[in-house]
């Protein structure tokens, strides 16, 4: 089971994880990553962020990427879910949730998945401080990250 969405409000993630939960009782583990609009960025404080995302890449690019995590590792479920819009500090921005027989596999699996979504997605991220607008590029940490994924067609 694949649950990909975008989203343009805010969400509940307790709630989604209760419903992805419930859907995968036969599951022996689930694993989940909350990303979340930080307060600070280095030394300045966040008012807001804003993602942009190219509608005819992203949805279809979140589900080929999430049928890359089915199709490597033996999982009940795959639930990935991205704002997009303006949000302000606290605010769900991304949940992974994987589900699978053994917990490797769905810590593995989300893992791969966010390592992807942070890196090689189809948002461009700018955040709004008191010095006004800045884009918001990958750190060379996150493209070392991706890196480790290579061998996953």
């Amino acid at each position: 089971m694949r649950d990909v969405r975008l989203i343009e409000r805010d969400f509940d993630p307790s709630r989604e994880m209760a419903q992805f939960s419930a859907a995968h009782d036969a599951a022996g583990g689930i694993v989940s990553f909350l990303g979340k609009v930080r307060r600070e960025a280095g030394d300045a404080s966040v008012d807001m962020l804003e993602l942009r995302h190219f509608g005819p890449l992203t949805v279809p690019g979140m589900e080929a990427l999430a049928n890359r995590a089915l199709a490597h590792w033996p999982l009940a479920g795959v639930m990935a879910l991205h704002r997009v819009g303006q949000m302000r500090p606290g605010d769900a921005i991304v949940l992974v949730a994987c589900a699978a027989r053994h917990r490797r596999d769905a810590f593995a699996a989300a893992d791969f998945l966010m390592d992807h979504l942070k890196s090689r997605a189809w948002f461009w991220k700018r955040e709004h401080t008191a010095a006004g607008w800045r884009w918001i590029e990958p750190r060379d940490e996150d493209h070392a990250d991706l890196a480790r994924w290579a061998h996953i067609a």
